[in-house]
């Protein structure tokens, strides 16, 4: 995996169009896009899922994330979603976090999180199970971000404004950095 690649992660609750957004963004800056394993493995879940569930997701993200970085040629990539999310969704769907989601996170950072603002309107989707918990949702990932002392911007808008919101908050950050 090469440690000088730069990652920037999409977050944020349900249906704040993150897929979307990171797409757009990789197009945008000509770069590799790391896309979200759980969208995949939940499509094709016939029962509710578990911890194992959970444990599978983490490595499935963090999988696809080392083979587009190991192939990538960018100063960075852009990540929809990242491992947080399983700690997010074990915490409150199944009561518990994985250890090994704990003890990775720590480990396995990000240099920047676009936090996406709950400012869009749901939109429905079998995968989604949250529609009126959005703001206690954006309330999570805020308290998970700091606990991780992350570098974070949020990112509100419709259509094209948060397009260009997020391009500003990574330009403004590629030049500091």
């Amino acid at each position: 995996m090469n440690k000088l690649i730069k990652k920037i992660a999409v977050v944020g609750p349900e249906s704040t169009g993150k897929s979307t957004m990171s797409l757009l963004l990789a197009n945008h800056y000509k770069v590799s896009w790391v896309p979200e394993y759980a969208r995949y493995y939940c499509a094709n879940l016939t029962a509710p899922y578990t911890l194992q569930d959970e444990v599978n997701m983490y490595y499935g993200q963090i999988s696809l994330e080392d083979a587009v970085l190991a192939i990538a040629n960018d100063d960075f990539v852009i990540c929809d979603t990242t491992f947080i999310t399983v700690k997010i969704w074990s915490d409150e769907v199944l009561g518990e976090t994985p250890k090994v989601v704990l003890e990775a996170l720590k480990d396995r950072t990000y240099d920047l999180y676009l936090l996406m603002d709950i400012d869009l309107p749901w939109q429905d989707d079998p995968l989604r199970d949250f529609p009126n918990q959005r703001e206690y949702f954006m309330e999570i990932w805020q308290k998970e971000l700091k606990a991780l002392n992350a570098n974070y911007k949020v990112v509100g808008g419709i259509a094209e404004k948060r397009l260009k919101n997020a391009i500003a908050t990574i330009d403004e950050f590629l030049k500091i950095s």
